[in-house]
């Protein structure tokens, strides 16, 4: 550890620190590559199992198909985040563009505020990801919070409506389909057993509704809007 480091201190899970204090000493431990301030408390994130790895890749690549066929919208992983006074680092968002009449922004090449769609992939529904990170999300705004619970094999996806989550709707066919993303349809099953060709299959269906191709001309028409 460098002498700056070692005068800042190092991140220790478990200490309260203003979020400019956090992002300074975590600036200064190139070394360390997860770690989270919430509620004022810095979290640090056991190292990563293979079965995590795996569908936060499989979720990354879903939302990056769904962003190259919807203009306006840009998907992201393990991105870290001012939001309030806090640092989440979600393993994958979706977000509508400002320009597209997004509220969250890029400053200092950071996010500022809160993408439309935060993704959590847990160990299981013991993890502060369902109670510490899903009340900041809910008091942030984040309109819409997908959970993968590994352990138990379930994924919760919820609307946020007053200050809570409420779970979106299984259609018939299996799949759920966001409010916020028109056209954003997923096979929870495929997903959690790894199959991704149905998970894209599923995800095409959704890109080929009238609903898709209506979010696409809307966030156009925003676009001229503010040109």
């Amino acid at each position: 550890m460098n002498a700056a480091a070692t005068a800042l201190g190092p991140l220790i899970a478990g200490d309260r620190l203003t979020r400019e204090e956090f992002v300074r000493r975590w600036e200064e431990m190139p070394e360390l590559k997860r770690a989270e301030l919430i509620g004022g408390q810095v979290y640090m994130p056991s190292p990563l199992s293979a079965s995590h790895d795996r569908t936060s890749t499989l979720v990354a690549a879903w939302l990056w198909a769904y962003s190259q066929a919807t203009p306006g919208c840009q998907s992201g992983a393990n991105a870290t985040w001012y939001m309030l006074h806090d640092a989440p680092q979600p393993d994958a968002h979706l977000r509508i563009l400002p320009e597209y009449g997004g509220r969250c922004f890029v400053k200092d090449d950071f996010y500022h505020g809160a993408p439309e769609l935060a993704v959590e992939v847990a160990l299981s529904s013991t993890s502060y990801d369902l109670h510490q990170k899903k009340e900041l999300y809910a008091k942030a705004g984040v309109k819409e919070y997908l959970a993968v619970l590994l352990k138990e094999r379930e994924v919760r996806w919820g609307r946020l409506v007053a200050e809570d989550y409420q779970q979106l709707t299984v259609y018939p066919d299996g799949s759920t389909r966001s409010l916020v993303f028109p056209g954003l349809w997923l096979d929870a099953r495929a997903l959690l057993d790894g199959n991704t060709a149905r998970l894209l299959e599923v995800l095409q269906q959704g890109l080929n509704s009238p609903e898709h191709a209506e979010f696409v001309e809307r966030l156009a028409g925003m676009r001229k809007d503010q040109a």
